[in-house]
């Protein structure tokens, strides 16, 4: 996802790829040696994948990342204009943005400052004696919203979503995810010496001396290793009722006797809380020994690496570039940072995102596009009930409930209907990290006051200048930022085809998210409830297995295959969105056959639009990151993958049976 640092202004400056027809195709980017039907990924961005090499300060590269690039530039200019303006209001979206942009700009100061932003936490760290001291710190940093030591979350209820309650989840992990520290393949092995010489390195850079820095650094990864046996794995966190456990405060204090929840919650101004999601008991139980017999010259070491690793994105350049060498350079692949102005846009779409969306917006969403995007939602939405009212496999009373579920989905697009006011929050040009930590205890008050309190649906859950969607299943809603409303996701030039295989397809897949493996046992009041008979969900899991075979037969890199439980919401929403976005499409044609552009049917056009969107290069240890981390699978099986399964695809091509784009009838899934 990075660019070259002297190109990066220059190259954001531009359009995307110029269009060689009336669709939107740029048929330039398609490798005609390569059939269709043996790999249309490769077909319809060969050309593409050859001629865009992942760029030395990205870790991969492609469509998303060319939109986020355009919006940043953007973005950029936004925030310079608000920086040079003397003239804003104070505590206008325009000061806020301005105040950020220049702290993090102003070098000399950050420099000159050193660590003094966190030397008075280093020093409360030194001071702690015990497990009382351990837990005092973290609470503080809890309600200052930094993450230490396990993870605090604010959300509905999940079988009672009339209430707003505090979620207490596993955590206290330096490295992605628990795999990292169980894995005893050699590769695993040099990823944890990198490790220890990072944290020996943050340390150090923290005020420790070198060989305690090493010592301290090998005690800390054995800590996160107990943590880490005790973390749930990724496919079981795919099932939510695995992270739901309501227990009191006196129920969660006796299962972790050195814990005083009661006082944690104090510590938070949640006094009139009595009861939370105590959601992952196991973790929690390792966390309370760790506290009884790890001793206390470890946890200090452990809190001042959590400190100084939340922090070093905003402090001097040393911790900058330790922290980018490990992340980012050995764990991604990435050869070289952005440029700092980049990289502060993109920390401001995090920790002031509507301020500066609501500037972007002002700018760059025209209200015409969401016109578009209302009427092409309503289509699909339609297709998808045609589909469920026609499933063979699901009987008349589960089929009742998935249409009233279907009855209450909820589009939010573009931007909020309201912003928040973030005119509270007191931003200085010359005090950068101040502004960080003000943010960051700004957004947590925010939160925490939601709990008892009436809920708020007109909230969004990303910013609007975000090349992203989601689906909500607690609001059963499906939201479409503006960031991600233009070329080649949306493209208003464009004809029906590429924007229901692109968008369209976009749309279907987070609607579909509502029936996936995890969203389909929220109601249509978005309530945790299996609605389904037994017999209908054994039907569906059994289907939903055979995709899950299909991604885990999916080489990604090496002898590296998918895990396809932990990628199967993704996989289903694929082809179910397809699906449902291709039905769209003929309602859309009302019937008529279309025109051909370049030689392209429509239906081949909407198969071209979905590959261009998810065409993508990789450094080797990103695509091994996003194998072992991330939910989605790479951008050739989201292709190939859903399309295999789809007799309409091979309708379109007119693929033979035993084409490597055709699933056999005993393989292929069909469940929405």
């Amino acid at each position: 996802m990075r660019l070259l640092a002297l190109a990066i202004v220059s190259a954001l400056s531009l359009p995307l790829a110029a269009k060689t027809n009336q669709a939107g195709i740029d048929l330039g980017n398609a490798d005609k040696e390569v059939s269709a039907c043996s790999d249309f990924y490769v077909h319809a961005n060969g050309r593409w994948l050859k001629n865009n090499p992942v760029p030395g300060a990205y870790s991969s590269w492609g469509t998303f990342n060319e939109l986020e690039d355009r919006n940043n530039a953007r973005l950029l200019a936004i925030a310079k204009a608000a920086a040079g303006n003397g003239a804003v209001t104070p505590g206008s979206p325009e000061h806020q943005v301005g105040q950020f942009f220049a702290s993090a700009m102003d070098l000399a100061t950050i420099e000159k400052l050193g660590t003094t932003p966190i030397d008075a936490d280093l020093a409360e760290i030194a001071q702690i004696e015990d497990a009382a001291g351990v837990m005092a710190l973290v609470q503080r940093f809890h309600a200052n919203g930094t993450p230490m030591l396990f993870g605090l979350g604010v959300r509905q209820d999940l079988k009672d979503n009339t209430r707003v309650i505090p979620y207490a989840m596993q955590g206290g992990l330096g490295l992605p995810n628990r795999d990292f520290y169980l894995r005893d393949d050699d590769a695993s092995k040099k990823q944890i010496e990198a490790y220890l010489e990072h944290v020996a390195k943050m340390l150090e850079l923290s005020g420790y001396q070198t060989d305690a820095a090493r010592e301290s650094a090998a005690a800390i990864a054995e800590l996160e290793r107990r943590f880490a046996q005790s973390h749930l794995p990724r496919e079981e966190m795919r099932d939510p009722n695995k992270s739901y456990n309501i227990q009191t405060i006196v129920a969660a204090s006796q299962a972790t006797p050195n814990v005083d929840w009661r006082a944690y919650f104090d510590a938070l101004t949640l006094t009139e809380v009595d009861e939370f999601s105590f959601s992952h008991p196991q973790f929690f139980a390792v966390m309370d020994a760790a506290l009884k017999d790890t001793p206390i010259e470890v946890w200090r070491a452990y809190l001042t690496w959590q400190l100084s690793r939340s922090a070093a994105p905003f402090l001097t350049q040393a911790f900058v570039d330790e922290n980018f060498r490990f992340y980012d350079q050995t764990l991604r692949g990435q050869k070289e940072q952005k440029p700092r102005d980049i990289r502060t846009i993109e920390q401001m779409n995090f920790l002031l995102g509507e301020p500066l969306g609501q500037l972007f917006v002002a700018k760059h969403f025209p209200a015409e596009a969401k016109a578009r995007m209302m009427a092409m939602i309503e289509n699909l939405k339609l297709a998808l009930k045609d589909r469920l009212e026609q499933l063979e496999w699901m009987s008349a009373d589960t089929k009742k409930q998935a249409i009233e579920k279907w009855a209450t989905f909820t589009p939010k697009i573009g931007y909020p209907d309201k912003w928040r006011d973030y005119s509270g929050v007191a931003l200085k040009a010359d005090t950068y990290f101040a502004n960080v930590r003000s943010l960051g205890a700004f957004e947590q008050q925010e939160e925490l006051a939601k709990i008892g309190k009436p809920i708020d649906k007109t909230e969004w859950g990303m910013p609007p200048q975000q090349v992203n969607a989601y689906y909500n299943p607690l609001w059963n809603e499906i939201v479409f930022p503006a960031g991600i409303l233009q070329p080649p996701f949306f493209d208003a030039e464009a004809d029906d085809a590429l924007n229901y295989g692109s968008i369209g397809a976009v749309i279907g897949h987070e609607l579909l998210h509502g029936f996936d493996d995890s969203g389909s046992r929220f109601d249509a009041q978005g309530q945790l409830r299996m609605w389904w008979t037994d017999a209908d969900r054994k039907e569906f899991d059994a289907r939903a297995q055979k995709l899950v075979d299909q991604a885990g037969r999916f080489v990604a890199i090496g002898d590296m295959r998918l895990n396809g439980r932990v990628s199967l919401g993704e996989n289903i929403a694929d082809l179910g969105g397809l699906t449902v976005a291709y039905a769209a499409l003929d309602r859309a044609l009302e019937g008529k056959k279309g025109e051909e552009i370049d030689g392209l049917t429509p239906a081949q056009r909407f198969f071209f639009g979905w590959a261009q969107v998810w065409r993508r290069n990789w450094t080797d240890e990103a695509l091994k990151m996003q194998v072992n981390t991330g939910p989605h699978a790479p951008g050739k099986f989201r292709v190939n993958g859903p399309l295999a399964n789809m007799p309409e695809f091979k309708k379109a091509f007119s693929c033979k049976a035993d084409d490597g784009m055709v699933q056999g009838p005993e393989e292929r899934v069909a469940i929405w």
